[in-house]
């Protein structure tokens, strides 16, 4: 790797806000390693990008996919220099009673269970290495509340403890940051706000912001609950 490129994994890289971070971090020089459900999505970032980044289909919530994606990264690449917990899901707008129990538990699962598990597979590399920051993403819902989307409130509320507890938990050289990205024009802004999400700055527009704050991050962020801007 040059003298100056980062090592940068981020999952649900395939939309929104994980897209724009791959996009961005790629043009910057660095090399991504990255992750998503969908397939045909990782297909097209395969085909974008050459071989030097790493795009694979993996659902965070399954913690043996996490596992073994991880242990060929390891191998192929080596620890990340930044650890981006992006990908995450949000339930269809409605009271907390009448949002059924699958839908809550895939909330969970992924925003919650995903974050552990990305953290569980990659962490220990991190910290036998000495360095790292880690980036959970957290929301304005984990730090106040809004009706119709208790679970996502939830998911986002449990990010910002577990961040401040990983935190503790850090040697000193590693950093764990919970970040509030802001409300970005995204498919998950739409199915809350619908036509009114369109008065929010698009991925693309909210990267140019986010990025270089991001890739800014270093040991001594290691517990910031931060904002975007």
């Amino acid at each position: 790797m040059a003298k100056n490129e980062k090592l940068i994994l981020i999952t649900g890289a395939t939309r929104g806000c994980g897209r724009a971070l791959v996009d961005y971090c790629i043009e910057k020089g660095h090399r991504v390693l990255g992750c998503g459900r969908s397939e045909d999505q990782i297909k097209t970032l395969q085909q974008t990008y050459d071989q030097t980044n790493d795009f694979a289909s993996v659902n965070v919530a399954d913690d043996d996919q996490v596992q073994r994606w991880a242990d060929r990264l390891l191998a192929d690449y080596g620890a990340p220099d930044y650890l981006i917990n992006n990908a995450g899901v949000i339930n269809a707008n409605a009271p907390l009673w009448k949002v059924p129990a699958d839908e809550f538990s895939r909330v969970i699962d992924i925003n919650i269970k995903g974050v552990t598990n990305v953290i569980r597979a990659f962490a220990p590399a991190m910290i036998e290495r000495g360095s790292g920051v880690i980036v959970n993403f957290s929301s304005g819902w984990g730090r106040s509340a809004a009706a119709d989307v208790a679970p996502y409130c939830a998911s986002k509320f449990a990010i910002e403890g577990l961040t401040a507890a990983l935190a503790q938990d850090l040697p000193k050289g590693l950093a764990a940051v919970a970040l509030n990205p802001g409300v970005i024009n995204t498919e998950m802004l739409q199915s809350c706000f619908g036509s009114g999400a369109a008065s929010s700055p698009k991925a693309d527009q909210w990267v140019k912001r986010a990025g270089p704050c991001i890739l800014k991050l270093g040991a001594r962020d290691n517990g910031r609950s931060m904002d975007v801007g």
